[in-house]
């Protein structure tokens, strides 16, 4: 049997989501995109949301509730995908850069997507 998870930490969706969260914070630290308030919240936010809904959807007791929060953590996943290419486009970070952003977000969706079937699959063989 598979060493049961007590805390949302030991989650490798929530992990990577902390590494995109690193990264989102690392790109908005240089000029210009630092000064660009509107785009940095947003992707900051976008990313902080994927990371704490995953965490909130571990620490929830019903399933529904889990998987809802989950659904929000992939959603953000998105949100972050689509501005990483105001990001690009902005010159904001470089084409590897993007790429790397785009693994993370990719990365981070997929395992949430993990954590969904594995919530569904639980749900209907209790």
């Amino acid at each position: 049997m598979a060493d049961r998870i007590d805390s949302f930490e030991q989650l490798e969706a929530w992990r990577t989501a902390r590494e995109l969260v690193r990264a989102v914070y690392s790109f908005f630290r240089r000029k210009p995109a630092a000064i660009d308030f509107g785009l940095r919240d947003q992707v900051q936010r976008a990313a902080i949301s994927a990371m704490t809904n995953i965490a909130e959807g571990f620490e929830r007791v019903h399933p529904a509730e889990k998987m809802q929060f989950y659904n929000i953590a992939r959603a953000s996943c998105g949100e972050v995908r689509s501005l990483s290419y105001v990001m690009l486009d902005a010159g904001y970070i470089t084409e590897a850069e993007h790429k790397t952003l785009l693994e993370l977000v990719a990365q981070t969706g997929r395992l949430v997507s993990g954590l969904i079937r594995s919530t569904r699959a639980r749900t209907a063989n209790p």
